[in-house]
């Protein structure tokens, strides 16, 4: 072979290799994606958000008058039996002390009472006299009226001096039981706090007990001290009477209706049922976390599993709760992250002979994970789980399942 010709086999065998190399680095790629299967099974549809328990009653124990509490001894979570458990007692408040002048003042009222009672009783003994007088005057004007030696009318004037001065000596006593009331009413102005406490025997107190059977849920004044009326001392309440408010937002709980079924979960235990019993008729704005303004409406929901499932739960714990709109059993249903729009139409990419298919799938119910499929697919197809956009129809994938 001459040496043109072994540089022109060589030269074309080296190009034919760079071509083949060239064509193998640049062939098309399959694109590997995550599948998923279209099968059948229970699809739960639901809405919810966190929730917090709460007692249906609680009851705030207030002061019914102002005075010197004493210190509530019963501590939280002490069960109460209405009308027989004393929560609080309440007595009168200690007087307080006198400035110089107040009590200078009480001391002169004191020494003017003394006067005052001194006066009283004489006045008492000049009325006793003159009583006295008047009854032997009677006894005498009866002796002589017998003997005719008086007229009737001297008779009835001595009659009449002796009611006198009866009653004369009546008014004198009463006067007297004045005096000494204002003698002790003077004397009570110059009574110091200590000195109450000396005297005072037994508590002149207004007891305070509990309305209804339950426990001691919180405490707001529990040392002792001087309360106004209507100071909030205690609260009470049935733990076994607890029900659950949910804030939804407004455009999730026009979907919720009283009596629909509530799936209770993240609370520390096994998951509980509840049942929704009323959608409050008003909403109002909260504020979210990242700043936003929402429309939210309370939704109450009463707890249908046994007590002895929820024995732990206590008012004020928060729990996860979703809200069954529909359940749909034997459904036809695939992943939500297979579908995106194309156009106005829902879509999926199956996956037919390694290669991803386009096409339009007709969807009903759906919830957070899953979708119910109306028309489009059949029950064992695999489809592509988010679609990138190197995923077009007709593009070889390869899965990474299995």
């Amino acid at each position: 072979m001459s040496p043109m010709l072994r540089r022109l086999f060589f030269w074309g065998a080296l190009a034919a290799l760079l071509l083949v190399g060239l064509l193998f680095t640049f062939r098309p790629q399959a694109v590997t994606v995550d599948t998923a299967q279209v099968e059948r099974g229970t699809l739960v549809v639901t809405v919810g958000d966190e929730g917090e328990t709460r007692i249906h009653d609680i009851y705030v124990l207030s002061a019914p008058v102002a005075g010197q509490m004493r210190r509530i001894d019963a501590h939280v979570g002490d069960p109460v039996v209405a009308l027989e458990t004393v929560i609080a007692s309440i007595e009168p408040i200690d007087p307080e002390f006198l400035d110089p002048r107040s009590e200078a003042q009480a001391q002169a009222d004191v020494r003017a009472g003394r006067s005052a009672e001194a006066l009283a009783k004489a006045e008492v003994e000049q009325a006793e006299a003159e009583l006295d007088f008047a009854r032997s005057e009677l006894e005498r004007a009866r002796k002589l009226i017998q003997d005719k030696t008086i007229s009737q009318r001297e008779l009835d004037e001595a009659e009449r001096g002796f009611r006198t001065r009866r009653a004369a000596l009546a008014t004198a006593i009463a006067g007297l039981d004045v005096a000494a009331f204002q003698l002790e009413r003077a004397k009570a102005q110059l009574l110091s706090p200590a000195q109450t406490r000396e005297v005072q025997e037994e508590c002149a107190c207004v007891s305070i007990r509990a309305p209804v059977n339950g426990q001691i849920l919180r405490i707001l004044q529990q040392s002792a001290g001087v309360v106004v009326q209507g100071t909030p001392l205690v609260e009470i309440g049935d733990p076994g009477n607890l029900e659950i408010v949910v804030d939804l937002l407004s455009a999730d709980a026009v979907q919720v209706e009283s009596g629909q079924r509530v799936i209770i979960e993240g609370w520390g235990g096994e998951p509980l049922e509840g049942r929704v019993r009323l959608v409050e008729p008003f909403g109002f704005t909260k504020i979210s976390a990242l700043g936003i303004e929402e429309q939210r409406v309370n939704v109450i929901i009463d707890f249908v599993s046994p007590m002895e499932t929820r024995a732990r739960l206590a008012h004020g714990y928060q729990v996860d709760t979703r809200i069954v709109l529909a359940e749909h059993e034997d459904a036809l249903k695939l992943p939500l992250t297979a579908l995106f729009r194309d156009g106005k139409t829902w879509a999926v990419f199956v996956e037919t002979d390694g290669r991803a298919a386009l096409r339009p799938v007709t969807i009903g119910s759906r919830n957070g994970i899953e979708a119910l499929v109306v028309d489009g697919l059949i029950e064992g197809e695999s489809v592509v789980l988010h679609p990138s956009d190197r995923v077009l129809d007709g593009v070889r994938i390869t899965s990474r399942r299995g």
